[in-house]
């Protein structure tokens, strides 16, 4: 009887705990994807994810892949926090989008000729992809400003592309083409399927002659530069205004750090901000990605404590892991190496 009534009992408490709800792929498309790839999957700073072309020749694999190894230098992240569930919901969600059968692929290679592949690749693809495959440049976020092409053209000497592609589906998009984007069928522009086979083979090898990528120096960059000044507040500020100016930067003006933030005679004074721009500098920075736009125009800080002056500014550098762009990278270590030069020659 006391077996029972514990068996009821446990039987009670199981059935009574709440089971763990799956992951709700739609919400997790609307928190990582949405803002690149629109609300819809109608496409934006990144793919059109719902076009019918697309989703008739990727695999759920190629999709899974994507969200797990993003593409390093690129806008497309690394989703590598999110557990399996989670992944897999949101491939189901993306996937929905399917109104044809679902695709697979063999993950035998495709064999053909890389060196008539690249001759081939120089002729149809480069315009696109790039000479050496590094993709269409800027992040395809245009909305009042002009781009070479209505969608961005993937980055195909990629480590993350070339790690969730398969060879034949590379073929398949060659051959079939992406309807509604500027990727045509290369087998109607007059290429034999062997052909095809020869440029695939040419994008696979760009395995062993990967673009380069600074991950591991931006990882150990320190995310503020500190330069300590052997002169006064004022006379720190004059001389980091004075370099400012002879590095070719536009001086904009000097206000409290805190200005805005309290009432201005609340401010403190021992904490200035001096802001600078170089036009030609920022105009090519955000032709390559508007967001750069939150950390520009660019900015120093000349801050006394206890007796001693320091000039920092936030590294440009470490704020470009952000973005995940390689082309802004090489900026962001043009604008670290400037930032560098004027608190050096303010403070020399």
């Amino acid at each position: 009887m006391i077996d029972r009534a514990i068996a009821l009992l446990a039987l009670l408490v199981l059935g009574a705990a709440p089971a763990l709800a799956a992951p709700d792929g739609a919400r997790l498309y609307s928190q990582n994807c949405a803002a690149c790839h629109g609300e819809n999957g109608t496409g934006g700073i990144g793919v059109p994810l719902a076009l019918p072309s697309f989703q008739a020749t990727i695999s759920d694999d190629y999709i899974r892949k994507t969200i797990i190894n993003g593409r390093p230098g690129r806008v497309m992240p690394s989703y590598k926090a999110l557990n399996k569930d989670q992944v897999e919901a949101l491939v189901r969600y993306v996937r929905s989008w399917n109104k044809g059968k679902a695709v697979t692929y063999s993950a035998l290679p495709v064999k053909g000729d890389p060196k008539h592949g690249a001759q081939l690749y120089a002729e149809e693809c480069a315009s696109c992809h790039g000479a050496d495959g590094e993709g269409g440049r800027g992040t395809g976020v245009t909305f009042s400003r002009p781009r070479d092409l209505p969608i961005m053209a993937p980055a195909l000497n990629n480590v993350g592309f070339l790690a969730s592609a398969t060879d034949a589906m590379i073929k398949r998009t060659l051959v079939e083409g992406h309807e509604g984007t500027p990727m045509v069928s290369y087998i109607k522009k007059g290429l034999t399927e062997q052909d095809i086979d020869d440029v695939v083979s040419f994008v696979r090898s760009f395995e062993r002659s990967p673009l380069p990528h600074n991950t591991a120096s931006l990882a150990a960059e320190k995310p503020v530069i500190i330069r300590q000044s052997p002169y006064d507040l004022k006379t720190t500020v004059a001389n980091v205004t004075q370099a400012i100016n002879n590095n070719n930067f536009f001086f904009g003006r000097a206000q409290p750090l805190e200005y805005g933030l309290v009432a201005p005679d609340k401010a403190d004074p021992h904490q200035v901000v001096l802001y600078f721009c170089n036009i030609s500098f920022l105009n090519q920075a955000l032709a390559i990605d508007p967001r750069v736009g939150m950390f520009l125009p660019c900015r120093i800080t000349v801050v006394e404590h206890n007796g001693k002056v320091q000039v920092m500014s936030v590294n440009p550098k470490v704020l470009s892991r952000l973005f995940n762009n390689s082309e802004l990278d090489v900026l962001c270590d043009r604008m670290q190496r400037s930032y560098i030069a004027i608190m050096e020659e303010a403070t020399l």
